[in-house]
């Protein structure tokens, strides 16, 4: 096994997120985030909110700048689609939004239906004024989310990592 498969980039976005004083975290379940979820949860200066629409992300986050807090939203790329009209408030009210989202419709797809969103994510959020970062090496995902935030906090723009279906690994349904 090589160095790179050994990376634990769920942890280095855990870092990132710690080192940017994040201390909201809200997503829809997705396993591709699953395991950055639960180290959030286990941390006791880190609030997950678990919500059933993306676009409630946005608003949640918009609402926690104006008290005071940082947050992220994480999603898969099939709901990005759900933000769009959401996006604006943090656009036109200048407030930093930071997402990272774990692409579907790439890399290993078997699901025809996550194609189109997958493919049309990128696109979508530069439509959106959202600056894209985008990485499928684990050992570049740190310093990809690191750059994201900082571009996102400190000129209070819209910002999103993707992370490709090749670093998440495309998932694999079985009969049983």
């Amino acid at each position: 096994m090589t160095a790179a498969l050994k990376i634990d980039w769920h942890q280095d976005i855990f870092s990132v997120l710690l080192n940017q004083n994040i201390s909201l975290v809200t997503h829809v379940p997705d396993a591709g985030h699953g395991p950055l979820i639960e180290l959030c949860n286990s941390h006791d200066d880190i609030r997950v909110v678990t919500l059933t629409t993306e676009q409630d992300g946005v608003g949640v986050l918009c609402g926690a700048w104006a008290g005071g807090l940082k947050g992220v939203l994480l999603m898969q790329s099939s709901g990005v689609g759900n933000t769009i009209n959401a996006l604006s408030l943090a656009a036109s009210c200048r407030i930093p939004f930071l997402t990272i989202v774990s692409m579907r419709g790439e890399w290993g797809e078997f699901v025809p239906w996550q194609i189109p969103m997958g493919q049309a994510t990128p696109v979508v959020l530069e439509a959106m004024g959202v600056r894209v970062f985008r990485t499928d090496r684990p050992d570049e995902v740190g310093a990809t989310v690191a750059a994201a935030a900082s571009l996102a906090f400190n000129t209070r723009q819209s910002a999103a990592v993707l992370l490709s279906q090749r670093l998440i690994g495309a998932k694999q349904f079985t009969e049983g």
